[in-house]
């Protein structure tokens, strides 16, 4: 059956930033062994399309290159990485828990502090971007050097600018700046971590999908390996501060409704420099918040458990906050080039050029929209 496989695409199933060490190493890194083994006997085969994410390359603070991984290569240079050795630690991990009679909790929490512990000890901000350096790795390793490889690299994914239709989005909860911006509007939160100069990478899926959809086109029956960068930071940059000024205008003009029915006020999104000074802020303005609702004890034992889950939020999002690094995308545009030469259409179809949107116009009468809607929706259900 596999003989008869033209293209194979991998991109991972969700798995979020702070998952257990194991399952993301599991569908990230081992699945895309299994699936370049899979591709390596697939005798007619014409490419692979592999889906990584951008923040592969760490910490970076200048021009992040299109570039490959050796194996075991590491950020922080520290040691070699043994993929193998990550898997073992992980199972003796979860050996020595199960001994002790530990419950589902304390092992999901403990292979969870185990995968940050390794990502940060070589360089990564978090499990998520570790296991997908792996996985490229392994990609790339078992793959047969005959078989065309594209690494497609996202940066962050939002709702779509054009197709199937504008500010279409898929499922919940929100995620990173969505989940931001929807708190924000719902008055959960008036600050969050962040520097307003720090270039907020995004890209709507729309593009992402049609830059695969093009690499397909372009790799196949060329043996190649090449990795593109899908994002905006090179060619049409968004600022942090311009997402706080979207946000603020958007849910002025928009204001959600609270438990009452009534709208939500909002001021500007408050920006801060640490995790410290965030706390410390939302304590501040939850304390004030229980007052101004009479001291309601609802609200008195809601205040931890808001501040938490906003704290965990931060801590998510924090390497990206920060993020000074700006990911080159030469290859991408010679991706674009390239279709245009052999007669594809990007300007009506297959359009993935970030140089188009225009970030004021797309916040707010494409993204925030879709996802306000769709909070709103989500909660006529509840």
């Amino acid at each position: 059956m596999w003989r008869e496989i033209d293209v194979i695409i991998h991109s991972a199933a969700t798995v979020t930033f702070d998952d257990r060490y194991d399952t993301a190493l599991a569908i990230n890194t081992y699945g895309a062994k299994h699936v370049a083994e899979f591709a390596t006997r697939c005798v007619n085969i014409k490419m692979l399309l592999h889906v990584s994410t951008a923040y592969v390359r760490g910490k970076n603070s200048e021009v992040i290159p299109e570039k490959a991984f050796s194996m075991g290569e590491t950020i922080s240079g520290w040691k070699k990485l043994d993929i193998n050795e990550e898997k073992f630690l992980s199972e003796e991990l979860i050996g020595e828990l199960r001994k002790r009679n530990a419950s589902e909790e304390e092992i999901t929490i403990a292979l969870r502090n185990l995968g940050l512990h390794r990502a940060r000890l070589h360089g990564w901000p978090n499990t998520y971007t570790l296991t997908k350096a792996m996985g490229e790795m392994m990609m790339r390793h078992h793959l047969n050097s005959n078989v065309s490889l594209a690494v497609v690299r996202p940066t962050f994914i939002t709702s779509t600018y054009k197709e199937p239709f504008a500010g279409w989005f898929e499922g919940f909860p929100f995620r990173t700046l969505d989940s931001v911006a929807i708190n924000y509007g719902r008055g959960k939160i008036n600050s969050f971590i962040g520097d307003p100069d720090t270039i907020l990478d995004v890209i709507p899926a729309d593009m992402v999908v049609n830059a695969m959809i093009v690499a397909m086109a372009v790799h196949a029956n060329r043996p190649a390996y090449r990795i593109y960068h899908v994002g905006s930071s090179m060619s049409n940059p968004l600022k942090y501060a311009d997402f706080q000024n979207s946000v603020l205008n958007y849910f002025t003009d928009n204001p959600l409704a609270d438990e009452d029915g009534k709208p939500v006020e909002v001021g500007k999104l408050i920006l801060v420099d640490s995790m410290e000074s965030f706390q410390k802020h939302l304590t501040q303005y939850y304390t004030l918040r229980s007052k101004e609702q009479n001291g309601f004890q609802s609200l008195h034992a809601d205040l931890k458990r808001n501040i938490d889950n906003a704290m965990r939020a931060a801590e998510i999002c924090r390497p990206y906050a920060f993020f000074k690094g700006i990911f080159d995308d030469t290859n991408t545009k010679s991706l674009r080039a390239t279709a245009v030469e052999n007669g594809v259409d990007l300007e009506s179809a297959f359009r993935f050029d970030p140089r188009y949107i225009n970030w004021e116009d797309y916040f707010q009468r494409i993204h925030l929209p879709g996802i306000g809607g769709a909070f709103k929706l989500k909660r006529a259900r509840l």
